[in-house]
């Protein structure tokens, strides 16, 4: 059975529409805005996260308490995340409920008030978000390493921002950062569901179609200047943590699948990866070890992390680097090749099978201006990778003089 396709439309506002007609009684919406932190200017630094916390504060026609209840009294579930690079509201619901998801999403997205008082108490909620990831050395060293690595440009910026400025953020400032960011044409409604495209076109005409078109002619500041760095610090805590990496191709580039493969065989979930099998189960060194691959629109980032008893700390980093000279030094054999591209195709079947997965990919790939990949796309990119593609690949991001480093030594209370 051939696997259904994504339809696609633009209303005349420039909001662009995919639907992928599913049958099931499980629905799932996005709206994907290209805004997040990148965007911010150094002052408003945490704002994009702010507006995604806050737009379901109260809009012209329903509170809180109604935004909030909306789904959950159907049993749908309704979420939203901030990225370096876009801003998401998602939700889950049964079928019948679309007219009542759109309609709730177009409200929240361009009729919201943010009133102060609601402000006032979110700002807490996420000063309480900001301390949890201090308080978490596992987390907030991601935050330093990404701010180390992108150095003096936007994506080098915590998502959260910092609490000087949070506390400082006024209702005016959310619609002066909407104004300057939030572009109709930059904006992805995506479905999936047990719908005719005809009736979702409807719907999304119905409530998000009259909506004036509002373009922002905005220019990203690219990233270029990379400069290896490595850093040190103290944390009162048990273990000790280190990452490693530097930069990696971007999302459009023809080697994102390459360094997939290749991070998914390093350090990716499976409990079979090199990392944790040569590190962790070998010699017991690390708590939670694993590596990451993150795909911007004109860069990404490739790192290893790791948390560590302090007295292993040193045996353990150079066990990483070991594993990394590995993978420069040695091409995969076919079996280890094949055996690599089977566990990914797993991998990526099973998300999938999250119809939310599949969906939040599909739009993020039209976002960044590159064609919808179906599961048979996959396969067959995954099929086309070569052992020279990979070893290519680990010796450009891997080589010692372009890696960057953070330690946290860990020191008893």
């Amino acid at each position: 059975m051939l696997e259904n396709k994504y339809t696609e439309a633009v209303l005349p506002n420039g909001i662009r529409l995919i639907h992928k007609e599913k049958q099931g009684e499980i629905a799932h919406l996005v709206l994907l805005v290209e805004t997040g932190t990148r965007d911010e200017m150094a002052h408003e630094n945490g704002l994009a996260h702010f507006v995604e916390h806050t737009i379901f504060k109260g809009t012209q026609s329903r509170k809180a308490y109604h935004i909030l209840s909306c789904l959950d009294n159907v049993g749908g579930d309704l979420n939203a995340f901030t990225t370096k690079e876009e801003t998401c509201i998602q939700a889950t619901f049964l079928k019948q409920h679309y007219k009542r998801s759109l309609d709730l999403f177009a409200d929240i997205a361009f009729h919201s008030t943010f009133p102060e008082n609601e402000l006032a108490k979110e700002k807490e909620v996420i000063l309480d978000e900001i301390n949890s990831y201090l308080d978490s050395p596992s987390d907030e060293i991601y935050d330093l390493f990404e701010e180390m690595v992108f150095k003096g440009h936007p994506l080098s910026r915590n998502i959260l921002g910092t609490t000087k400025l949070v506390k400082g953020f006024r209702r005016q400032d959310i619609l002066d950062f909407m104004a300057h960011n939030y572009s109709t044409d930059k904006m992805v409604l995506a479905s999936i569901g047990d719908i005719s495209f005809k009736e979702f076109e409807r719907l999304a005409m119905k409530y998000f179609g009259e909506q004036p078109a509002h373009l922002v002619s905005r220019k990203r500041e690219a990233f270029k200047s990379y400069k290896p760095e490595s850093r040190t610090a103290e944390r009162k805590n048990h273990l000790s943590h280190c990452m490693i990496g530097g930069l990696a191709p971007e999302f459009s580039s023809p080697l994102r699948m390459p360094i997939v493969m290749l991070n998914n065989i390093l350090g990716g979930p499976a409990m079979s990866s090199r990392l944790g099998l040569n590190i962790r189960e070998k010699y017991g060194f690390a708590y939670s070890i694993e590596s990451q691959y993150s795909a911007y629109s004109d860069t990404g980032l490739i790192s290893v992390y790791m948390g560590v008893d302090p007295d292993s700390l040193e045996k353990a980093i150079d066990l990483v680097y070991k594993e990394l000279n590995k993978l420069c030094a040695q091409k995969l054999g076919t079996m280890q090749l094949q055996h690599a591209k089977q566990q990914l195709i797993g991998q990526v079947a099973l998300s999938y099978e999250s119809g939310m997965n599949e969906l939040l990919s599909a739009t993020r790939s039209l976002l960044m201006g590159e064609p919808i990949e179906y599961m048979d796309d996959i396969i067959r990119n995954i099929e086309a990778v070569t052992a020279s593609d990979i070893l290519d690949i680990a010796n450009r991001v891997f080589d010692r003089k372009r890696l960057s480093q953070i330690v946290f030594y860990g020191i008893e209370n």
